[in-house]
């Protein structure tokens, strides 16, 4: 069984280690089996490819490679990175995450 993460698709998330260190973005494809997250422009690496149909021209591609969800952490309503729990919605008895900084609900 795999583990739940704190990070889904859409999130918004600031990078608190590596390279990338506090550069914000949002969350494009989220790797469960490896643990990892495909960020909006954070982390780029430059990729060699052959002239194709899609580019004729070829040439060097930056593109987004992925992080370690452990060096993301989700950026709450206000617009600041906190960690991230559950809890029981009082309306209809979902679980729902919020910000252990504020207390808000996370979207």
């Amino acid at each position: 069984m795999q583990k739940k993460l704190h990070i889904r698709k859409g999130d918004t998330v600031m990078i608190i280690a590596g390279d990338s260190k506090g550069q914000q973005g949002k969350v494009l494809l989220v790797e469960k089996a490896k643990s990892k997250a495909i960020v909006e422009g954070v982390n780029l690496v430059s990729k060699h490819t052959k002239p194709n149909a899609k580019s004729p021209q070829g040439g060097i591609v930056k593109k987004e490679a992925p992080v370690h969800i452990s060096n993301l952490m989700v950026v709450d309503g206000s617009g600041n990175p906190s960690r991230t729990s559950r809890k029981a919605d009082t309306k209809n008895e979902k679980l729902v995450r919020y910000s252990k900084k504020t207390g808000e609900v996370i979207k």
